[in-house]
């Protein structure tokens, strides 16, 4: 509570809808894919919330990968990497964004989305 300000009665929950959009934005984000397509469950976890998202992910077509085997790691390295790697980043958006304690967050890959020149398709 600031200083300053006076004591206000009351609570502020922030609902479960809230909390999912914003998982699916800063997933959407992250990833590069439209947040429509990615699923957020939410689960407690000794008291705190832990983050399920399934999603698929972009990735360049193997043909682009094979003339340019550097498109991986250009793309930010491996699928299984990526995914590792937005773990953190996810928790700490969430969390920073909503102000909720978030223990974890668990990613599970649906699919891929073949990506030309940057885009997904």
């Amino acid at each position: 509570m600031n200083a300053g300000a006076p004591g206000l009665a009351g609570h502020n929950r922030i609902s479960t809808q809230a909390l999912t959009s914003t998982a699916r934005a800063v997933a959407a984000d992250v990833f590069d894919i439209p947040a429509q397509q990615i699923r957020a469950s939410w689960s407690d976890d000794r008291g705190l919330l832990a983050l399920r998202l399934a999603l698929p992910i972009a990735v360049p077509s193997l043909t682009r990968i094979v003339r340019d085997p550097s498109l991986v790691e250009g793309a930010g390295g491996s699928i299984w990497d990526r995914a590792h790697a937005a773990k953190g980043l996810i928790l700490h958006r969430v969390a920073q964004l909503s102000g909720s304690q978030l223990s974890r967050v668990d990613i599970r890959i649906t699919g891929i989305k073949l990506t030309e020149g940057g885009r997904a398709q």
